[in-house]
């Protein structure tokens, strides 16, 4: 039985007992990984096999340390990260690990309550709980998709898990934001441990510029470079080009058009708002992952 499974006509011990069984179920799957002169964080085992998700502000270098529930210490190879999204991916040379149940971010409701894990302040294995606020972007963070809820973080949670009543893993925990903690969704998690990092490219260089716009002042980017064989060219943006919004949405930021990259996938479609000697059109880009691609640290 989980948490959501509890009626009002059920005992309060009853309601106790479910509630730390799910606690207990999400501490088994939370580890605490140290990161030479990073301090510590906390992760989520993702997959029984060795792999573990936590923040990409969380490791740096080639490895890191991996602390489960039962007090086991393992090395972990730092496999990917993806610091603009703020992900990593570890894995343990462990199997059958006790791996947290992933959960649908995109089926989350404002109001629904959730339960985060996580070390803050050496405190191992320590559970706060609270409702979700908001799902989806937040300002100044561009257009990239956010669980904002007011469950209480501290230096320590970030890159534990956020899940629902159930117990399953909706998001991970990353940063505080106006007193309200951020999680990368779990559906943005798929994608990154799909991609391992990397991401869909453009293969332009632009600058930002400000201009006007049916009655207002927007922000644009100008083309002034672009990658012989990428999809820009395939596609035909030229130089000179102003990318002014995707998908229908003015830009804000220069950061936008990568949030707009990024949140491309799977499909790696993109629709581009464009200026061009004056007239507004739309670009239809089919993206895809650069073959040559490190990662940037």
């Amino acid at each position: 039985m989980t948490v959501a499974d509890i009626t009002t006509e059920e005992s309060p011990s009853r309601f106790a007992d479910d509630f730390a069984d799910v606690a207990e179920q999400l501490r088994r799957s939370t580890v605490q990984v140290r990161s030479r002169g990073l301090g510590s964080g906390s992760g989520v085992i993702w997959h029984s096999d060795g792999l573990i998700v936590t923040n990409a502000h969380v490791v740096h270098g080639p490895h890191a340390t991996v602390e489960l529930s039962d007090g086991r210490t393992f090395k972990a190879e730092i496999v990917a990260r993806d610091p603009y999204r703020d992900l990593a991916m570890l894995r343990v040379t462990v199997g059958d690990l006790p791996a947290a149940i992933a959960g649908d971010s995109d089926a989350l409701r404002v109001g629904e309550l959730v339960l985060a894990m996580g070390n803050p302040m050496g405190l191992v294995g320590a559970l706060t709980t609270g409702i979700i606020h908001a799902i989806g972007p937040t300002d100044m963070l561009g257009h990239q998709r956010w669980i904002t809820a007011d469950v209480r973080l501290a230096p320590g949670n970030s890159g534990g898990p956020l899940a629902d009543a159930q117990g399953r893993v909706i998001g991970i925990n990353t940063m505080i934001s106006g007193g309200l903690a951020l999680a990368v969704p779990s559906k943005a998690v798929e994608r990154f441990l799909k991609s391992q990092g990397r991401h869909p490219y453009l293969g332009i260089l632009a600058e930002p510029t400000t201009l006007p716009l049916e009655n207002k002042h927007i922000l644009g980017l100008v083309v002034f470079e672009v990658e012989m064989g990428s999809p820009a060219e395939e596609t035909g943006l030229m130089i000179g080009d102003v990318l002014i919004g995707a998908s229908g949405q003015f830009f804000n930021e220069p950061n936008d058009l990568r949030s707009a990259l990024y949140n491309s996938e799977p499909s790696y479609k993109l629709r581009l708002d464009v200026l061009r000697g004056g007239k507004r059109i739309t670009c239809d880009i089919v993206l895809r992952i650069r073959e040559d691609w490190v990662e940037a640290t």
